[in-house]
């Protein structure tokens, strides 16, 4: 992983997040300062003192009594990040692998959220889910990193291993739904990262995407989408190992969902600009 690329893309946006400090919002990156970020507590009764310009009007019309609503300021957001191993992953661009991508992507995230005082929890989903403690800045990447090398995935300096001793297997599909599920009703904010390459419910996460909170993003090679170029394609089938020739003619290159909180991202792009230009 190239943790100075990463490093690179905070600081290029670093000024910006502060800059807009008071009156920007970006989803779950936000910035908590004091006076900034107070969300609705309660209605109280006016009593002399209180300030004017928080008087409910609408509410005191009502009642005989004069209101004013109180606030407090809002507590530092949780992200959630899932990130869905498949084999698939292994593919890329210019010797960028999808995985690598998603890899420097959550990296980000970390560091961004270590700047606007935020935590990221991030679940991976490989042979089993993986639930790793809301953390932020450089601990969190660092913890991160360490279960990646534990399941085999990068080696001792962060590179991808594209050559695995066996197949990588991920999490039922339907157990992936349920653990998004769970942390949308809890109103966290969700991020998702992968492929896509084994939704077969796509009625439910068409569904999903229409959570306030959602937020999918899928990464792809240029393979994935190209349908221009005049000849067959010769590889192996990424669940079976058997060889198979793709007519890459075929393949369609219209996004997988017509969503607002949906966004594809090419391995192929400055993917970790892009991200952030789609995430803000």
């Amino acid at each position: 992983m190239n943790l100075k690329e990463i490093e690179r893309v905070v600081g290029l946006i670093q000024s910006h997040i502060f800059k807009n400090s008071n009156a920007y919002a970006s989803g779950m990156l936000k910035s908590h300062f004091r006076g900034s970020g107070l969300q609705f507590r309660e209605h109280q009764i006016y009593v002399p003192g209180d300030d004017v310009r928080f008087i409910d009007w609408k509410l005191s019309a009502k009642s005989s009594n004069t209101y004013i609503k109180t606030f407090e300021e809002e507590r530092n957001v949780e992200i959630v990040v899932f990130l869905d191993i498949t084999k698939t992953l292994l593919y890329g661009f210019n010797e960028v692998s999808k995985l690598q991508a998603l890899i420097e992507i959550v990296g980000l995230l970390y560091l961004l959220a270590g700047e606007t005082q935020d935590v990221v929890r991030v679940i991976v989903w490989s042979t089993k889910s993986f639930n790793l403690p809301p953390k932020k800045g450089k601990e969190g990447l660092t913890i991160f990193i360490s279960l990646l090398e534990k399941l085999g995935l990068i080696d001792e300096n962060g590179h991808v291993i594209i050559k695995q001793p066996e197949r990588v297997v991920s999490v039922d599909e339907m157990a992936k739904i349920a653990q998004i599920k769970s942390y949308l009703a809890r109103r966290k904010e969700v991020i998702y990262l992968g492929d896509m390459s084994q939704i077969e419910k796509k009625e439910i996460w068409d569904k999903i995407l229409d959570k306030k909170h959602m937020h999918c993003f899928r990464i792809y090679s240029p393979i994935d989408k190209n349908h221009s170029l005049p000849f067959l394609f010769k590889t192996k089938n990424p669940m079976t190992g058997k060889s198979m020739v793709s007519d890459l003619k075929a393949n369609d290159d219209k996004p997988l969902f017509m969503k607002e909180r949906y966004k594809e991202i090419g391995v192929q792009e400055r993917y970790l600009e892009k991200f952030v230009r789609e995430l803000v």
